[in-house]
C-alpha cells in the first residue's frame, strides 16, 4: 500500500498545478459571487438564494481538489459538471433584470470563465493528469498478512468515462429544479398565494426525481440497457415539468436564469449516454 508522502513525491507537476487551480477558482467563485451581490441593483430572496447555491460551488470544487490529489477517475466527470454549472450559476447573477451588468461583475465573471476553462484544459488535455487520475477506491482487506486498507480494483468491469458524466449529470436535476422552487416560494410572502400548491408540487417532483436518478444510475453503471432508456425518459419528464414551471411562476428571466442550467445538465447526460454507447464499456471520457 502506497504512503502518502510516496504518493506525494509521485504526483505530477500538472496535478500540482492543478490542485493550486481549483484552490484559486473556488476563491474566486466565492468572490465574484460577492462581488455580484454588492453591485446588484436588487438584493432580493431570489438573488440571495441563487448566490447561495452559487457559493456552495466552492464546497464542490474543495471536494474536487480532494479526489484529484487521490487520483480518482471521478475528478474528470465531477469538473466538467462543476465547471459548467458554475459558469450557469455565476452568469445569471450578473446579468440584472434591466440593463446592461455591471463593469466589475462582468470582469469577474471574465477571470472566472478562464479560470474554469484551464480546469477543464488540464482535465482533459494533460497527459500527466490523465495518468494520475486511475487510482481506486480503497478497501478494507482482510488477508493471510492481517487487516489493511488498500486501493484494490473493483470486482466489475471498468465503467466508460461517459458513464460517469451522465450520473453525475443527472445528480444535479434535483438541486437545480430546488433552487427555482425556493425562488417561487419567495412569490408566496410576497402574497401569491395561488402559486402555492404549484411550488409544494415543483419541491415533491424534485425530491422525487432524485429517487428516480439514483435507481436508474445503479442499473446504468451496472450495464443494464434499459437503464439507459430510463433515464432519457427522466430527462424529458423533468425538463417538461420544470422548463413550464419557471416560465409560470418566475417569467422568462427564471427561464432564462433556472431553466438554461438544467437543460444544459440534461443535455450533458443525454450526450454522456451517446458517446458511452460509441466507445463502449470501459472507454474513457475524453
Amino acid at each position: 500500500m502506497r504512503t502518502a508522502a510516496a504518493t506525494e513525491v509521485r504526483r505530477p507537476s500538472a496535478v500540482r498545478a492543478l490542485t493550486a487551480l481549483l484552490a484559486v477558482t473556488a476563491a474566486a467563485t466565492v468572490a465574484v459571487d460577492l462581488l455580484n451581490w454588492w453591485y446588484a441593483p436588487e438584493q432580493g430572496f431570489g438573488l440571495a438564494v441563487r448566490t447561495g447555491w452559487a457559493l456552495l460551488r466552492a464546497f464542490g470544487f474543495v471536494l474536487l481538489i480532494g479526489h484529484v490529489r487521490r487520483g480518482r477517475t471521478l475528478a474528470r466527470p465531477l469538473g466538467l459538471i462543476l465547471v459548467v454549472t458554475t459558469v450557469f450559476a455565476v452568469g445569471r447573477l450578473i446579468v440584472p433584470r434591466q440593463g446592461v451588468p455591471p463593469l466589475p461583475g462582468i470582469l469577474g465573471f471574465v477571470l472566472l470563465l478562464a479560470l474554469c476553462l484551464a480546469v477543464l484544459w488540464l482535465l482533459y488535455r494533460s497527459p500527466a493528469v490523465a495518468g494520475h487520475l486511475t487510482r481506486h477506491r480503497g478497501r478494507l482487506v482482510i488477508d493471510r498478512q492481517g487487516i489493511s486498507w488498500r486501493e484494490t480494483p473493483p470486482r466489475r468491469p471498468a465503467v466508460a468515462g461517459w458513464l460517469l458524466t451522465t450520473r453525475v449529470a443527472a445528480f444535479t436535476y434535483a438541486p437545480l429544479m430546488l433552487v427555482p422552487a425556493l425562488v417561487a416560494a419567495g412569490t408566496i410572502l410576497d402574497g401569491r398565494l395561488a402559486a402555492g400548491p404549484a411550488v409544494l408540487f415543483w419541491f415533491g417532483f424534485a425530491l422525487a426525481t432524485s429517487y428516480a436518478v439514483l435507481f436508474c444510475t445503479f442499473f446504468l453503471l451496472r450495464g443494464r440497457r434499459w437503464a439507459r432508456g430510463l433515464l432519457v425518459a427522466v430527462t424529458l419528464v423533468v425538463l417538461a415539468v420544470d422548463l413550464p414551471l419557471c416560465w409560470w411562476l418566475l417569467g422568462a428571466d427564471g427561464l432564462v436564469r433556472d431553466g438554461a442550467p438544467l437543460v444544459t445538465a440534461g443535455g450533458l447526460a443525454l450526450y454522456g449516454l451517446w458517446r458511452s454507447g460509441r466507445v463502449g464499456p470501459g472507454g474513457d471520457a475524453a
